[in-house]
């Protein structure tokens, strides 16, 4: 804890009401640390931030790949909305399910208007549900057991793992168990990042490659799949050309730069509002936004800070990178 850095502070009222610690890695392909803040060799669950890559195996378990709509939902942490839950029951179509066969647990959408439209919660209103409906297609078309797919000792999950040691250049510290029920990694931050490089310059993943590749081509043709209204990665990969990014819980977000790179953050209270600021400041200091992305990233990198309904102070980034 004593090599955290400050990465975001709250403001209200022209008061420093909280400051938000953590760390960031940037690394290469390669797996060279370009630039960090904080601790970039601290450890952390990836989360839902390999969902990209979980769903590049199971393409590659598939054998052929759905829409790329539905590869987009497969990466997802999703609304909710209408047109993520159709994609999602596309999926379950595809391999000859229904809902049921989700274990996901039930949940209710993220999305507040979403959730005021539903009887109640539900496996396929589940954020990871997508990622889910992409595991069993995979389990249904390689001909590998359904039900306990969410078991660590699962050849589907077996698979993950072996490409996780293969993306990100480490093996991890500890599996745990994620949101969803489905095995997570705990990973170096810099191998994250590592991670996020490779799954945009695919050749270190091979052979599992021309599955990525298809898997990062669909969340940049439909950032809006991958998350939805008011979320971080839709307006940022919309923002940034050839980026793709992907938050993960407990202050997790990770980012793929056209430029070469990849982006892990950890923000180590677990705040999900400390991290489109630092986001966005990480990938100004790498000069990965133009002027548009600017203008259209503003309050993603400034977010404000409510009182009585009206606006009385922001978020603000504090990160500082320094260059390996």
């Amino acid at each position: 804890m004593a090599d955290l850095v400050p990465l975001a502070r709250v403001v209200r009222s022209d008061v420093v009401e909280a400051v938000h610690l953590g760390s960031v890695a940037v690394c290469d392909a390669g797996g060279r640390l370009v630039a960090s803040a904080g601790d970039a060799a601290s450890v952390t669950f990836a989360r839902s931030s390999l969902k990209p890559l979980q769903a590049a195996v199971s393409l590659d378990v598939a054998g052929e790949h759905p829409s790329a709509e539905e590869i987009a939902v497969m990466c997802a942490s999703h609304n909710a909305e209408q047109v993520h839950v159709d994609a999602v029951h596309r999926l379950l179509g595809g391999a000859g399910l229904g809902t049921e066969a989700l274990r996901c647990p039930p949940a209710w959408p993220l999305d507040a208007g979403r959730a005021r439209e539903v009887a109640g919660p539900a496996r396929d209103l589940h954020m990871c549900s997508g990622k889910h409906a992409g595991m069993l297609l995979a389990c249904e078309r390689a001909a590998l057991p359904v039900e306990t797919y969410l078991e660590p000792t699962h050849p589907l999950q077996e698979r993950v793992l072996a490409a996780v040691e293969t993306g990100t250049g480490a093996a991890p510290t500890a599996i745990g168990v994620d949101g969803c029920g489905l095995p997570v990694p705990a990973l170096p931050l810099a191998g994250l990042a590592t991670l996020y490089a490779r799954l945009l310059d695919p050749g270190p993943l091979a052979p599992l490659g021309p599955s990525a590749a298809a898997a990062t081509d669909a969340m940049r043709a439909h950032p809006y799949l991958v998350a939805g209204r008011g979320r971080l990665c839709t307006p940022v990969m919309e923002a940034v050309p050839g980026a793709i990014v992907k938050i993960g819980a407990e202050g997790v977000v990770c980012a793929g730069l056209a430029e070469g790179l990849g982006v892990a953050v950890k923000v180590a209270d677990g705040a999900s509002r400390a991290r489109g600021p630092v986001l966005v400041s990480v990938l100004r200091q790498l000069n990965a936004l133009g002027p548009d992305a600017e203008a259209a990233l503003a309050e993603v990198g400034r977010p404000p800070v409510q009182g009585g309904g009206v606006s009385v102070g922001h978020v603000e980034a504090l990160v500082e990178l320094s260059r390996a």
